[in-house]
């Protein structure tokens, strides 16, 4: 899948949640590839409506299966790190984080081939329409898009997207974007 067809998959699902989107909006969705060029697997196509030294709020879509890799938002500063809250506008999604891990064998999300040893934290929590969690700051977490792909809003502190950890060396948040 190519960042055109990212967007416009993005663009439907958007649609079907109700959240509406000027045209020039639904241009210039930030499709994120990780730096990993394999959008199918993990990538996530983000509408962003604010970015302050204070807060941010976006609207983002996983694809089905679709993995957004785990992360942490570290202190910065004089702050404790990100915190950020999702809640979820269409399908489902899979919350991974710190905790008790799912049982062998019952985890909904699929790791993909060459990556296992990039995720740690298996605690699973499942999201679905209007359903919201919030993650605490420097919390170790990955999000993936459930059977029919998931929209979720995300309402957080200050973005700290070029200061997040990645477990995986190889991503880049914020390359190709």
């Amino acid at each position: 899948m190519n960042r055109e067809e990212a967007r416009l998959k993005a663009v439907a699902y958007f649609e079907k949640a109700d959240i509406y989107l000027s045209e020039d909006e639904k241009l210039n969705l930030e499709i994120a590839d990780m730096g990993l060029g394999n959008l199918e697997t993990i990538g996530l196509q983000v509408h962003i409506y604010v970015v302050s030294d204070r807060y941010s709020a976006k609207e983002m879509v996983l694809l089905p299966g679709q993995i957004c890799p785990e992360q942490r938002h570290p202190p910065y500063e004089n702050e404790p790190g990100k915190e950020e809250t999702f809640r979820i506008r269409y399908g489902e999604l899979y919350l991974y984080t710190e905790g008790e891990p799912v049982p062998p064998g019952e985890m909904k999300a699929k790791i993909p081939a060459g990556k296992e040893g990039t995720f740690t934290v298996f605690h699973e929590i499942i999201l679905r329409k209007g359903d919201q969690y919030t993650i605490p700051p420097n919390t170790t977490h990955w999000i993936c898009g459930g059977p029919d792909g998931c929209v979720l809003s995300e309402f957080a502190s200050r973005n700290t997207d070029d200061i997040d950890i990645y477990t995986d060396p190889a991503v880049s948040r914020l390359a190709g974007v």
